[in-house]
Formats: C-alpha cells, structure tokens, sequence
C-alpha cells in the first residue's frame, strides 16, 4: 500500500512541471498559510466590530469603504511603480506590515484602546497593502508559473483553498468563542511573518524591469488607453466594477444581518464558512472542464450567475425557516456554497482572460488600471449599502444588491466580446 502510494506521488511529481519547481512549491505554501490565516481574520476581524465594538450598519460601510478606498488613490501610480522595479521586496515588505498591522488589533484591545476609528485605520493600511503588494503578487505569480501555465497554476491554489475553508472557518469560530476575536486575528498575523521568511529562500530570478524616461503620468495614460481599445479588457473593466460595487456593498451587510437577523453565532458562522469552502473545492473541480468546453469567457459568466443567486437568496431567508432556526442556517449555507463557487469561478477565468491580451511590458499597469478602475467605486456600495441598512432596514439593502446583480448578470450575458471567447 505504502510502496504504491509512493509509486502514485512520484509519477505525479514526475508528470507536472509546475510540482517540480520548488519555488513554485514555496510560493504555493505562502498562498495556503495566508488563505488558511485570512480565513480566519475574514470572520474574526468583522466581529471585532459587530460583536466588540457594537458597530452600526454605517460603520460596517465604513469599515469596506476604508478598506477599497485606496484603490482610488493609488491603484494607478502603483501599476507604474511596479513595473519599474522587481516585484518579490514589495512582496516581502507588504506581507511584513499586514502582519503587523492585524497583530494592532489584539494589542489595542489588550490596552483597552480598540475602537471604531482603529478598525478604520486597520482597514485602510490593508487595502494600502492590498494595491501594492497584491498588484506585485500577482505579476510575480505571473512570472513565476509562466503564462501558459497559469490556469494549472489557479486549478491548484483553488483546491488548497477549498481546503482551508474547510478547516479554518471551524478553527475561528473555535478561537473567537474560547479566546476572543482579536486574539484569533493573531493567528493570520504569525501566518504573515512566516510568509516573509519563506519566500524570502525562493532563488527564481525576476527579469529586470525595463528601464524608462517617460513621464509616470504618460505610463498611466498608456495603461488607460490600452484598456480602452481592447474590447475584452473594456468589457471585464465594466462588468467586474459594477460586481465589486454590489460585493462590497453585500458584505457590509451580511454579517450583520447572520447575527442580529437570523440569530447566528460565531459557531454556526464559522460551520457556515466550512460549507462555503466547499463550494471553493466545487469550482477547483469544475474550473477545467468548463474551460476547456466552454472557454473561459462563459466559465465566467457561470460564475457571476451563481454569485447573483447567493446576493438574491440571502436577504429572502426567514429567522426560522420552517419553524426552525437550523434550517435557516442550512439554507444560508447552501447560498453561501453557491455564492463562494461562484466568486472562485468568476475570478480564475476573469484573471486567465487579463493575461491573454496582455504584453508582459504592460502587465503591472494593466492589473493595477485594472484593479483602479473595478475596486475604485466599491466604496460607493459599502456606504451606499450601509447608509440603506441603516435607514431602511437590513433585509432591504440586501435586498437592493441582489436586484443590482440580476441586472448585471443580464447585462453581461448579453456582451459580445465576453460570449465569444473560444475553448483554448
């Protein structure tokens, strides 16, 4: 049993270039140990504010508004920053203060100094890292797997996700009940520290960015007007702008409604997540088949179809589904399993179709144009969406988001240069 099992692993090993790269492997580890943290912090860090610090529906947009609002400010001239120097130290150095800034949280509340204002702060150095230091993430990525490689690549990292959330939501809801939210925060924080020093030993040689004399502002012009003229990246640009105004906004909400609307706690949250990680290992599954019968174009709009049901589904759960509070929680589960599927889809085959019209000289500041022009707004649909929550009631700003996601899934399934992406 032993010896065939090795006999398996090896020829596996053997068979894929990607198993073989031990940079690849060390990379591959940083991902599953942050995915495995930001698990945790994903439901930890929004119930420091709600069950903590008692937080309104306004400040929970708030909250998503801080954490999107640098993506506005400075998404453009870091796509430009990026592609003049090398991407792995920008890595190291954003991954680094990540770390610190969620172990702010714990020690805040440890000093009696946690509140609302601090949550603001916290999520705005994060998304400050998210622009910067996920922009060179995934050029680095890009670089490091190869582009023909690179749905491979996604296929893998989705399937050790898929894992994660199998495990990391039960472990929070674990922590948060035995040890409070901020110090299960601490956990993604050691996560990050580990990162560093990990990928710090990857020997992969980046090649040296070219140099230039232009002008930063004419490196954004032309990131912008190579957008502009292809019609797929247009069409991406609109469609995944108008997702992420209606995803922030949904998010804002969400945990907010599960506790106070439908009576979840922070056990039954994290029991919620684990499903959702199925829904993860679901679109890991599926993502090559439907690639390769459909292409990666209606892959996607697979995926924003399943999204739209879980924005349309949640806000229609009763507190007491049949009579039953546990049927509601299933309920809420099988929409989240539907939505998280859906997300995972959405992205692999949005990222995949990035990259195949793009020259590598451009790759920087197309995914940071990129990233500009679709997170810019979503600050607009966290305040949006918490100001609705506030004035009108949870169950309808939620409510408004899922009637926003049906017009964009048919707005979407009618454009062109989407539908006529062919199997590749």
């Amino acid at each position: 049993m032993r010896t065939a099992l090795r006999r398996y692993l090896t020829d596996k090993l053997d068979s894929d270039p990607l198993l073989r790269n031990a940079d690849f492997l060390r990379y591959w580890f940083s991902s599953v140990l942050n995915g495995f943290g930001s698990h945790i912090s994903t439901l930890a860090v929004p119930l420091c504010s709600i069950l903590l610090l008692k937080a309104t529906p306004g400040q929970m947009g708030i909250v998503s508004a801080c954490q999107t609002l640098p993506v506005a400010l400075l998404a453009l001239p870091a796509g430009v920053w990026l592609d003049r120097r090398r991407k792995l130290p920008v890595v190291l150095w954003s991954q680094a203060i990540q770390g610190l800034t969620l172990a702010s949280i714990a020690l805040a509340w440890w000093l009696g100094l946690l509140s609302m204002p601090w949550m603001y702060i916290v999520a705005f150095v994060f998304g400050v890292c998210g622009v910067v230091g996920g922009g060179a993430e995934q050029v680095f990525f890009t670089q490091l797997v190869g582009r023909d490689r690179m749905m491979d690549a996604q296929s893998k990292f989705v399937f050790s996700d898929s894992v994660s959330r199998l495990v990391a939501p039960g472990v929070a809801g674990v922590l948060i009940q035995w040890l409070t939210a901020p110090f299960a925060v601490l956990f993604n924080a050691c996560g990050f520290f580990v990162s560093v020093w990990n990928l710090r030993r990857t020997r992969f040689q980046e090649a040296p960015p070219a140099p230039s004399d232009k002008h930063p502002l004419r490196d954004i012009k032309e990131g912008l007007v190579f957008i502009a003229t292809e019609p797929l990246l247009r069409t991406l640009a609109w469609g995944a702008a108008c997702w992420h105004l209606l995803f922030y906004g949904y998010t804002a909400l969400v945990l907010l409604m599960a506790t106070r609307e439908l009576g979840m706690t922070p056990g039954m949250l994290g029991a919620v997540q684990i499903v959702g990680g199925l829904g993860v290992f679901a679109s890991a599954v599926l993502i090559k088949p439907l690639n390769r019968r459909f292409g990666a174009g209606k892959t996607m709009l697979a995926g924003i179809f399943a999204t739209t049901a879980g924005f349309v589904l949640v806000p229609l759960l009763p507190a007491a589904l049949f009579g039953s509070k546990l049927a509601t929680a299933a309920a809420y589960a099988g929409a989240t399993f539907v939505f998280d599927c859906g997300v995972m889809l959405f992205f692999m085959a949005y990222s995949a179709l990035r990259v195949t019209v793009t020259p590598d000289a451009l790759m920087g500041r197309m995914m940071s144009t990129m990233r500009f022009l679709t997170v810019a707004i979503a600050p607009l649909g966290a305040l949006t969406a918490g100001y609705a929550g506030e004035h009108l009631g949870l169950r309808e700003g939620m409510g408004c988001v899922g009637a926003g996601a049906v017009l964009l899934a048919a707005a979407l399934a009618m454009s062109r240069p989407v539908r006529s992406v062919r199997p590749g």
